[in-house]
């Protein structure tokens, strides 16, 4: 099975397999050794995979509020664009 995307690069796939094994009661020591990873980057991955908890039944890691941020962002400058648009058209 292959979990290298390219060079040093791990897949998400991979990355929250691991997470899972260290939720489940594994040492961060012995998942470096078993899978060839460093324990820092193993505690990388737990930060980033590990789910926040709040009041919903569904959880998510700190990697998803990341990309909910990045697509918040986003609408937000589309929506100005917009704005600036309607200004211009209402002008004419």
């Amino acid at each position: 099975m292959k979990y290298k995307q390219n060079g040093k690069r791990y897949n998400d796939d991979f990355r929250r397999m691991i997470v899972n094994l260290y939720n489940t009661g594994q040492k961060v020591k012995d998942l470096s050794s078993e899978y060839g990873v460093s324990d820092v980057t193993i505690y990388s991955w737990i930060n980033k995979f590990s789910p926040i908890d709040h009041s919903n039944k569904d959880s998510l890691t700190p990697k998803d509020v990341e990309e909910i941020q990045k697509e918040n962002l986003k609408l937000k400058q589309e929506l100005e664009i917009l704005k600036k648009a309607m200004a211009i058209f209402a002008r004419k």
